[in-house]
C-alpha cells in the first residue's frame, strides 16, 4: 500500500474510487491474516497484522493479534509495545498480565510489577487477582534466589549448534540424540523457522562428535511437521517423541507422543500413544523414570493448573502406559511446566515460568530438604531472563546439558553443556617422623628400635601401623586438622599411648600458595623398661601434713600411672609409700600404710581391678638417703613408688 501511494499521482477526481480499493485491500488483508491466526500461522499473522500497521499504527485489532502471536508461538517478550498500545485504549485483564509477562520476559521486573498490579485493577475475580498477585510475588522472590552448584559453569556448544532450533538433547548408549532445524525441507507458519527433526551423533558424557551428526535412522523423520523432544527408555527398546504442527489439515490438529519399539531386527512404524488422551490436546517434552516403568510427559488436556502441566503415565502388563496422572500442584502452577526428568536418587527436574524464576521458563528441582519436598530454582548459572529448558546429567552432577535461547547464543534454541569447574582444592601433605626411644642406665635416651606403633583415629579405628627401622623411626602420612593416638609396644617395654593432633600445625586453606604443600612433624615416643620389683618414683605425690587424703596435685599424677595400667592391662603392681624418719616408726608405718591404700582406692576409682594393686606402706625402712639433714634430703625418702610385681600375658 505504501508503494501504490508513491508511485502513483493521485487526481482529486479519482480520489473516491482509490478509498473504495484500498478499503477493499485492507479487509482482504485483515481476513487473510486472522485465517493465519486462527490456523497457529503465527509468524504469517504477524507479517500480515504489521502491513495493516503500516497504515494505520493504532490499530487496535492488529496490535491484539500481533501481541497474541508473539506469545501463543513462544515469544511474548517481544509482545510487550503491543499489548501496551492494546491497553492504552481498550486495557482488560488479560492483556495487562499478559504485558506483564512480556517486560518480565525481557527482564523490566520493576515495568512488570506494575503492569500486573494494574491487571488485578481491572477484575474482581478472586482467582484473577490472586493469578496477577502470585506474579509479584515470584519477581520478588527473585532476589532470594542462589546457586544450587555454585561453581557450575555453562558454555554454547558452537560446534554443535546450527543457526536455526536445536533443543532437548540426551544420551543414550554413548549416543547423543537431539531436535534441530538444521537441513529443514520447509518452513513452519508458527514461528517462521525451519521444521525440525530428530538426529543423533556419538557421545561420551558431553564430548560429542559433532562431525557425525547424522538424521535418526530408526525410524524416518517426516516431512512437513515437526519432530519434537525424545526420550529413549533405560533398555534403548523404546524411543517416544513428540510430533505435530503438520501442514497437512488431515493430519491430527496438536502435537501427539508417538512411540516406537524394537522388535529384534529394527524399530516399528511410530504409532500414537494412548496416553495423548484427545487428538486436540497438546502432549510433548516426554522422558522415562530411571526404572523405565513410568512416562514423564507434558500436556495442556482439561483439569490441569494452568498452561501446560506435568504428568505421569504407568507402564502396563501390555507394555503400553496408561492414562496420565497430574503430578499435582506442588510442582504444577497456573504457568506452565514441561521437560520433566526424574534421576535414580529422587529428585525430579523441570522446566517452569510458574515457580519464581527470572523471566520465561527456568530450570526447577523437587527435591526433599529438610524432610520437606521443596521446589528449589536451579540459580542465576544456569537460567536467565531467556526460556532455559531440557536438563540431562551425564554425570550427576558434575556434567551435562541443558537448551536456551538465551542472548548470544548461535541460533535460536542452543544446547548448551555445563561443567563442575569447582577449583580443585589446594592439597596439604602432613608427614609425622616418630622416633622410639628409651632411658638408658646412665639416664640418657637412646634408640629404641622394632618397636610397634599403631596410629589411630579418634574414633578409635585403626589407620596404620608397623615396627620402627632399626634407628628407630617411622612415618605417618596424616591429614590436617585431626586428632590421632598411637601405641607404642614392644616386648620388655612398658606399652604406651600417645595423643597426637595436627590442628593449628598446618597453614590455613587462604594461606596456602602452592597446589601441593608438603609438611612434616616429628615427635618422639619414649618407652620405660619392664622390669620386676624395680621401683618407679612417682614425682609430685605430696599429702597434707599427718593427713592421707589425696590433693588434687596428687591426682594428676596419680592419672600418670592409672593411663599405664590401662596400656599395660597384663602387669600387677605394688604401690607403696615412704615417710622420713622424723616420726616414731609405729607412727611412719601407719600413716605410709594409709596414704598407700588412699592411693590405690583411687586408682580403683579411675576404673583399674582392684586384684592388679597392692597397697603397702614401708615406714621409714627404706630411706634412699641415710642421716638425711636438710628438708631437701627429708623430702627425697618421703616418696611413692610403684614396681610390677607380676605381668601376664
Amino acid at each position: 500500500m505504501r508503494n501504490i501511494k508513491s508511485t502513483f499521482p493521485i487526481s482529486r477526481c479519482l480520489l473516491p474510487v482509490l478509498l473504495l480499493v484500498l478499503q477493499a485491500s485492507c479487509t482482504s488483508l485483515l481476513q487473510k491474516a486472522q485465517t493465519q491466526f486462527n490456523s497457529g500461522e503465527y509468524q504469517l499473522a504477524i507479517a500480515s497484522y504489521s502491513k495493516l500497521l503500516e497504515n494505520d499504527s493504532a490499530n487496535n485489532e492488529a496490535n491484539f493479534y500481533i501481541a497474541e502471536s508473539y506469545r501463543l508461538s513462544n515469544r511474548i517478550e517481544k509482545a510487550a509495545a503491543y499489548y501496551d498500545k492494546v491497553n492504552a485504549e481498550n486495557a482488560s485483564f488479560e492483556s495487562q498480565l499478559h504485558k506483564g509477562r512480556s517486560l518480565k520476559g525481557k527482564g523490566e521486573y520493576e515495568a512488570a510489577k506494575e503492569a500486573f498490579e494494574a491487571a488485578k485493577k481491572l477484575t474482581m475475580d478472586d482467582e484473577k487477582i490472586a493469578l496477577a498477585t502470585k506474579e509479584i510475588q515470584n519477581i520478588d522472590a527473585i532476589a532470594e534466589i542462589t546457586p544450587i552448584w555454585p561453581n557450575h559453569e555453562l558454555e554454547n556448544y558452537e560446534l554443535l549448534n546450527s543457526t536455526g532450533i536445536d533443543y532437548a538433547p540426551i544420551v543414550s548408549e554413548n549416543q547423543l540424540f537431539f531436535t534441530s532445524s538444521r537441513g529443514a525441507g520447509g518452513m513452519y507458519a508458527g514461528t517462521g523457522q525451519g521444521y525440525t527433526r530428530l538426529f543423533k551423533t556419538r557421545a561420551e558424557g558431553i564430548n560429542v562428535d559433532v562431525q557425525g551428526v547424522q538424521t535418526l535412522n530408526e525410524f524416518r523423520n517426516e516431512s512437513g511437521l515437526n519432530q519434537g523432544a525424545i526420550a529413549i527408555s533405560p533398555d534403548g527398546n523404546m524411543i517416544v517423541y513428540a510430533r505435530g504442527n503438520s501442514a497437512s489439515r488431515k493430519d491430527l490438529p496438536d502435537v501427539s507422543l508417538f512411540s516406537s519399539t524394537f522388535n529384534g531386527s529394527g524399530f516399528t512404524e511410530p504409532a500414537y500413544m494412548g496416553v495423548n488422551g484427545e487428538p486436540e490436546y497438546w502432549n510433548s517434552t516426554p522422558s522415562f523414570s530411571p526404572d523405565g516403568e513410568t512416562l514423564y510427559f507434558a500436556s495442556n488436556r482439561p483439569g490441569g493448573y494452568g498452561g501446560t502441566d506435568l504428568y505421569k503415565a504407568t507402564k502396563m502388563a501390555s507394555g503400553n502406559f496408561g492414562k496420565g496422572v497430574n503430578l499435582g500442584p506442588e510442582i504444577n502452577t497456573p504457568g506452565n511446566e514441561m521437560f520433566p526428568r526424574l534421576l535414580a536418587n529422587g529428585e525430579f527436574y523441570f522446566a517452569s515460568d510458574g515457580h519464581p524464576g527470572f523471566g520465561k521458563l527456568d530450570l526447577f528441582v523437587f527435591k526433599e530438604v529438610e524432610d520437606t519436598n521443596k521446589v528449589i530454582n536451579l540459580g542465576p548459572n544456569f537460567n536467565s531472563i531467556a526460556d532455559d529448558f531440557g536438563i540431562f546429567f551425564t554425570k550427576y552432577p558434575e556434567e551435562g546439558f541443558i537448551t536456551s535461547n538465551r542472548e548470544g547464543g548461535k541460533g535460536d534454541d542452543d544446547i548448551y553443556y555445563f561443567k563442575d569447574m569447582t577449583p580443585a582444592p589446594k592439597v596439604v601433605n602432613v608427614l609425622l617422623n616418630v622416633v622410639t626411644k628409651t632411658i638408658a642406665e646412665n639416664g640418657e635416651e637412646q634408640i629404641l628400635p622394632q618397636v610397634r606403633v599403631m596410629l589411630y583415629d579418634d574414633n578409635n579405628q585403626t589407620i596404620d601401623g608397623n615396627l620402627t627401622s632399626q634407628s628407630g623411626r617411622l612415618r605417618f602420612p596424616l591429614e590436617p586438622e585431626k586428632k590421632y593416638s598411637m601405641i607404642a609396644s614392644k616386648s620388655g617395654y612398658f606399652t604406651k599411648s600417645v595423643p597426637y593432633s595436627t590442628i593449628g600445625k598446618t597453614p590455613a586453606e587462604e594461606d596456602l600458595i602452592q597446589d601441593v604443600t608438603n609438611i612434616t612433624l616429628d615427635t618422639t615416643i619414649v618407652l620405660d623398661q619392664l622390669i620386676l620389683e624395680r621401683a618407679i618414683v612417682l614425682e609430685n605425690i605430696y599429702y597434707d601434713l599427718d593427713k592421707a587424703d589425696i590433693r588434687p596435685d596428687a591426682a594428676v599424677e596419680l592419672d600418670k600411672l592409672v593411663k599405664i595400667l590401662k596400656d599395660n592391662p597384663g602387669i600387677r603392681i605394688e604401690l607403696s609409700s615412704h615417710t622420713d624418719v622424723r616420726a616414731t616408726d609405729a607412727y611412719n608405718d601407719d600413716l605410709s600404710q594409709r596414704r598407700a591404700e588412699s592411693a590405690v582406692a583411687y586408682i580403683v576409682s579411675q576404673g583399674i581391678d582392684a586384684d592388679r594393686l597392692e597397697a603397702k606402706g614401708y615406714g621409714e625402712r627404706q630411706l634412699i638417703i641415710e642421716n638425711a639433714q636438710t628438708e631437701e634430703e627429708h623430702q627425697v625418702n618421703r616418696r611413692t613408688e610403684f614396681k610390677v610385681i607380676e605381668i601376664t600375658d
